[in-house]
């Protein structure tokens, strides 16, 4: 594969990138995302069925 970073054109990407896949999640933060998707779930399917 061609290395891009040889030109001139890529140089204003030569800074250090950090994307979220990359990023710490620490255990309190996987929790209240586990927590939110959670609320989620039940706001979404559990409640609509017991209001039928």
């Amino acid at each position: 594969m061609a290395d891009h970073h040889d030109h001139e054109h890529f140089k204003e990407f030569d800074y250090e990138r950090v994307t979220s896949p990359m990023q710490d999640v620490s255990d309190r933060q996987a929790g209240i995302g586990a927590l939110v998707a959670l609320v989620g779930i039940v706001v979404t399917f559990v409640l609509p069925l017991l209001l039928v």
